[in-house]
């Protein structure tokens, strides 16, 4: 494997690696089993040989188990690494109960966070999502307060409209924007992109394979206990219209050597300098065929191809039930 290149997260941000871990899947989440914590410590510590230093997490990835598995992978490691931390989701085992953006909450969850992954300063620290129960400017206020303490370098933002973006970047510099896009999730093209571009925000892109529709192992009706249920576009005729969508995208792995899911990979890869795949994986089995899509390229036909075939509203069903 070669090492993955290097790019500055934003206008005048830090250098990363232009492939994000992401280490949510290694712990229990959406109702899933707790995985193998030493295989995804070894998955970890070999990304981070392979160059791949940006680790994404969250204080409420299995209930704080996340963090503490980053933290002991990172052990005598700190500087090969950039943490990225989400805040303010509040579950009850898996149940989802909402946000809290409190001020005084964010300074709470910072501190554990710091504890559980056993450093001092959080590299990228960012709300999951933001609502209407308290001020952007409050809520971006307090990461700024806490930038000027030294326990946060970066401020991130994740999964909010442009106007928030704007209002954000109004009061703190924002470094990054984290945010779903896959060809399955071409929504924030119109506004969203256009908007991080011109303020010179980075991207980290998760879900580059629409959670799992991408990958080309999908198959119609899904299991009773697949998380994907959540989503409206795995169900009903819903998920079959969209996997007849995937074939075209299967077809053209066929004809270029390579798995569905890296060419959704890479597909993502190719739509920036400025944007980052964020790609989960909890096995080192994973890494080399996750790196070898950053290095795939389109010609301009298979470009319109997946374009035609995944134009924006192409894929029946919204992200969650709600949507």
């Amino acid at each position: 494997m070669t090492n993955i290149t290097k790019i500055p997260l934003g206008k005048n941000g830090p250098l990363v690696s232009k492939l994000g871990l992401g280490c949510m899947r290694m712990s229990p989440v959406w109702g899933s089993i707790a995985k193998d914590e030493d295989e995804s410590i070894a998955t970890i510590r070999m990304a981070l040989d392979n160059g791949i230093n940006f680790l994404n997490t969250g204080d409420f990835y299995g209930s704080g188990h996340n963090e503490l598995l980053v933290g002991k992978a990172i052990k005598g490691r700190r500087d090969d690494a950039f943490i990225s931390v989400k805040f303010g989701a509040i579950f009850y085992g898996n149940q989802w109960l909402g946000l809290d953006l409190r001020p005084i909450a964010i300074k709470n969850f910072i501190n554990y966070s710091l504890v559980r992954l056993g450093i001092d300063t959080i590299d990228l620290y960012q709300p999951c999502r933001l609502d209407n129960s308290v001020p952007v400017e409050d809520v971006i206020g307090t990461v700024a307060d806490l930038i000027k303490e030294g326990k946060v370098r970066h401020l991130g933002v994740s999964e909010i409209t442009a106007d928030q973006l704007r209002r954000a970047n109004s009061v703190h510099p924002v470094t990054a924007l984290e945010i779903g896009y896959s060809l399955a999730d071409r929504q924030i093209e119109q506004d969203l992109l256009p908007t991080a571009k011109e303020l010179g925000i980075g991207v980290v892109a998760f879900a580059n394979t629409a959670e799992g529709l991408l990958t080309g192992d999908m198959k119609a009706p899904l299991p009773a206990n697949s998380y994907q249920h959540h989503f409206s576009r795995f169900q009903g005729d819903n998920l079959v219209k969209n996997l007849e969508k995937v074939e075209t995208l299967k077809q053209m792995a066929k004809e270029k050597g390579y798995t569905p899911t890296q060419l959704a990979i890479a597909w993502v890869n190719a739509q920036g300098d400025h944007i980052l795949p964020l790609v989960s994986m909890s096995r080192r089995s994973r890494l080399p065929e996750n790196m070898q899509a950053m290095e795939i390229e389109f010609t301009a036909e298979e470009v319109n191809r997946l374009n035609t075939q995944f134009s924006q509203g192409a894929i029946l069903g919204g992200t969650y039930l709600q949507r």
